[in-house]
């Protein structure tokens, strides 16, 4: 399991992101969305990498199984750990995201490849009468997380609710890697199945992502270590008990 929590840099701009690292003397585990990726291209990762940080490309790629594996191929040479797409994708889709980051990776340092199930901002309701889903949401996020790894993935997102009976269904190798983490009192804003960081321990994350709770923290240093010192407790807590 990952002890040090992901941080989500959900900014719009590299300003941001540097103000925001240099609070910190440290290397962190960071997460590169859509918004940060999307307005400011690959020099987000030369800051990144030149400071050390391990970092998490969440881009959610959910195309085609050709273009997929292109894009894949591509991203791989970024100098990130992990990156993911979505399982509603299919198998063949997943397969060939699989093939194409193994054929950009040197030496054979491939990037971890995990697959959404469901977004964390979804509900049973949303699932049942958007979706038109014939499973439930627990059940969908269970088939997404069992077609992924059918297809040789390293793990899914998931919500913390999910993340005990997908680790019963795959096996605790295959990852449980939970967004929507909340320290207690925070705010949900649109996340639908949060939970705080040791609650997330407890129901089986392999790793949590943090984003609001620590960048919008009017000291974000310290709201950092609250969520690592409550994830890394869960940790000494099993190991001692």
């Amino acid at each position: 399991m990952e002890k040090q929590p992901i941080i989500a840099l959900d900014f719009p701009g590299m300003g941001e992101v540097d103000q925001f690292l240099s609070l910190f003397n440290e290397p962190l585990y960071v997460k590169v969305g859509m918004e940060l990726y999307l307005q400011n291209g690959p020099a987000v990762f030369d800051l990144l990498n030149k400071r050390n940080h391990k970092i998490f490309l969440d881009l959610k790629l959910y195309d085609i199984p050709t273009t997929v594996r292109k894009a894949m191929q591509g991203l791989s040479s970024l100098g990130i750990d992990m990156i993911n797409v979505h399982a509603a994708g299919g198998r063949k889709m997943m397969e060939e995201a699989l093939e194409g980051l193994t054929a950009g990776s040197s030496h054979g340092n491939r990037p971890k490849l995990i697959a959404v199930t469901q977004l964390t901002s979804a509900s049973p309701q949303m699932v049942e009468n958007e979706q038109k889903s014939a499973l439930t949401l627990e059940e969908s996020v269970l088939h997404y997380a069992d077609l992924a790894r059918i297809s040789g993935l390293d793990g899914v997102v998931c919500s913390a609710q999910e993340a005990g009976l997908i680790k019963a269904k795959t096996g605790s190798q295959f990852l449980r890697v939970t967004p929507g983490i909340r320290m207690q009192g925070d705010h949900a804003h649109d996340q639908v199945r949060t939970a705080t960081p040791k609650t997330a321990f407890e129901k089986g994350s392999s790793a949590i992502v943090v984003g609001r709770s620590i960048t919008q923290s009017s000291d974000p240093v310290r709201a950092y270590y609250s969520v690592k010192n409550e994830w890394e407790g869960a940790f000494y807590e099993k190991s001692n008990s």
